[in-house]
């Protein structure tokens, strides 16, 4: 390669949990530098998970990582040209990858969504992500069908 990798940037942890995955979460949710909103929104629907999950002894925030993790793909595949034809190859992905995935499409389907406010809208997709249902969860479910149905491709990985 030419150029070399730029260097990986250290991302604050958020001032109410002290999380760094909290901050990386809010800054893809962030439109036009607003952070402070990106926080409020953030912050609002973890309360209104607290509200609607009243019996679970979790956390608000331990029901955040495990729904993340819920919505976490393990293989993902890739357009890969072989002789004139272009096969789907089925590809493990790295771990700051798939924490990103999950993050990004968490937070796409909370914006499809129907809802008042975007808190409650994440709220909800969040609250489905733990009970493994939802939008996010479904498109982890469509990545690893398509990557099981082109298993047979995996050697040309390289």
């Amino acid at each position: 390669m030419r150029k070399t990798k730029p260097k990986k940037r250290i991302i604050l942890p958020d001032p109410v949990f002290n999380e760094s995955m909290v901050t990386k979460f809010v800054n893809h949710l962030m439109f036009d530098g607003k952070k402070s909103i990106a926080f409020s929104i953030f912050y609002d629907s973890l309360d209104l998970v607290k509200t609607k999950l009243p019996n679970e002894e979790k956390s608000p925030l331990e029901i955040f990582k495990k729904a993340l993790e819920n919505v976490t793909p393990l293989v993902e595949v890739k357009s890969r040209r072989v002789g004139g034809a272009t096969f789907q190859v089925p590809t493990e992905i790295r771990p700051d990858r798939k924490e990103s995935i999950s993050m990004k499409n968490l937070i796409i389907y909370a914006r499809k969504r129907g809802g008042r406010s975007m808190a409650e809208r994440l709220a909800a997709e969040i609250i489905d992500a733990y009970n493994s249902q939802g939008g996010a969860f479904k498109r982890k479910e469509d990545m690893h069908r398509m990557a099981e149905a082109n298993r047979a491709f995996a050697h040309f990985r390289f």
